[in-house]
């Protein structure tokens, strides 16, 4: 009874070993067994998911950002028109002035004295005039008087000829054309000193407009921003050869001019009111403008476009030389294939895309840019409507890998309702 008691034991022992062999061989065997679903990849637990974005058509804005500079909207070096001492100076660096304000005044005696004869000059003018009119009144009368006594005696002597001599009456018509021709001289005389008159007044307008010249005055509303003269000090005139130092110079800064260089690739582009948005790096400010102006040619040293845009400064509290970050809008693009600017990768002067093909394999292709906004790039080359393309932590993905793509809204292209 005992043998068969173990001898049971022993079988029931080697039944429950195959048993859990037989377990463990099928557990393996699962694990290694290809899954259908994932038509023959792989295990679908170890594909890595991928974010894609479809290639759209969209409309890109194209943008640029760049740094501005800030420059008065006008500025001046306000110079002497003739030589002369300075006699007072009311204005330094700093100050606030006004249009028409004086700024400073010169001392120019050799000036007053050619004002002084020139006002003479145009008493002597009229008194000469005067002189010349009483000229005139006298010989025409002595005129008068003479034509008058010869045309008597030519009546005389056709009632009664023989009764004058002929010499009286030569001598009466000789004294008539004489005092004529008298009359004659004296009222060129009078236009000679009329127009001695004039001469004599344009002299003095000249020199009156020299001296007005000795009052320095402000243009327009601005800032003083550099003082070259000090009381007593002589100034040449600006428009000699010497090219002497100004005596102020002065900025209109209630209105600044921003002034940003625009690259050559996107120079033709720029327009007239074009937006834009400013921030200033020194004082925080954010704001939006638009351009006023731009030079419609390229600087030929930095292949770049000046363009301006007017920033009203009613405080003064922006600053010639003050620096600014620009982004500005420079035209648009409708209804070009566009990516998700976080799907492209560039470097040595190239643009790639990682692309998921219907297989859901990745493929590194080259494509080529174009108009690109904050959001989107534009592709040129390289891509079709409908292709899918890896957004984000590209460099997790190698070309051939399998991947499972995930179409996320938030990463897709966004702008289909611009």
């Amino acid at each position: 009874m005992q043998v068969r008691r173990q001898h049971k034991l022993l079988v029931l022992g080697i039944v429950v070993l195959f048993l859990i062999v037989g377990f463990m061989v099928a557990r393996r065997a699962r694990a290694g067994a290809p899954n259908t679903a994932s038509a023959g990849h792989g295990d679908l637990e170890h594909i890595p998911y991928a974010a894609v974005a479809p290639v759209k058509r969209e409309a890109i804005a194209t943008s640029l950002s760049i740094a501005g500079q800030f420059v008065p909207y006008q500025n001046v070096e306000l110079h002497a028109k003739v030589a002369g001492y300075i006699r007072n100076i009311n204005v330094d660096i700093g100050d606030r002035v006004h249009k028409g304000q004086l700024l400073a005044v010169l001392e120019i005696p050799e000036l007053m004295a050619q004002v002084d004869e020139a006002k003479a000059s145009v008493h002597h003018a009229e008194e000469e005039i005067q002189r010349a009119q009483s000229d005139v009144s006298r010989t025409e009368a002595d005129h008068v008087a003479l034509h008058a006594n010869a045309l008597r005696l030519v009546n005389t002597d056709k009632a009664r000829p023989g009764l004058i001599a002929q010499q009286e009456l030569d001598d009466a018509n000789a004294k008539d054309r004489a005092s004529e021709a008298q009359v004659d001289a004296t009222k060129s005389a009078l236009a000679a000193a009329r127009q001695q008159l004039q001469v004599a007044k344009a002299n003095q307008q000249h020199y009156a407009a020299l001296s007005d010249y000795s009052r320095i005055v402000a243009p327009y509303d601005g800032v003083v921003t550099w003082r070259f003269s000090d009381t007593g000090a002589l100034v040449q005139a600006g428009t000699s050869n010497t090219s002497g130092l100004p005596v102020v110079t002065l900025a209109q800064v209630d209105v600044l001019r921003l002034r940003i260089p625009v690259p050559e690739s996107l120079a033709a582009k720029v327009r007239v009111g074009d937006p834009a948005e400013v921030h200033v790096q020194a004082t925080g400010e954010h704001f939006t403008g638009n351009v006023a102006r731009f030079t419609d040619a390229l600087d030929p040293s930095t292949r770049t476009m000046q363009v301006e845009i007017d920033v009203p400064n009613p405080n003064y509290h922006l600053q010639p030389g003050m620096y600014a970050d620009v982004t500005l809008a420079a035209g648009r693009e409708a209804n070009v294939l566009a990516v998700p600017v976080n799907a492209i990768q560039r470097g040595h002067g190239s643009a790639t895309v990682l692309l998921v093909d219907s297989q859901n394999r990745v493929e590194k292709r080259e494509v080529r840019t174009g108009a690109e906004d904050g959001n989107k790039v534009e592709v040129v080359a390289g891509l079709s409507e409908g292709d899918r393309v890896i957004i984000g932590n590209l460099v997790s993905y190698q070309p051939g890998q399998l991947v499972r793509p995930k179409e996320s809204a938030q990463l897709t292209v966004d702008g289909g309702g611009e």
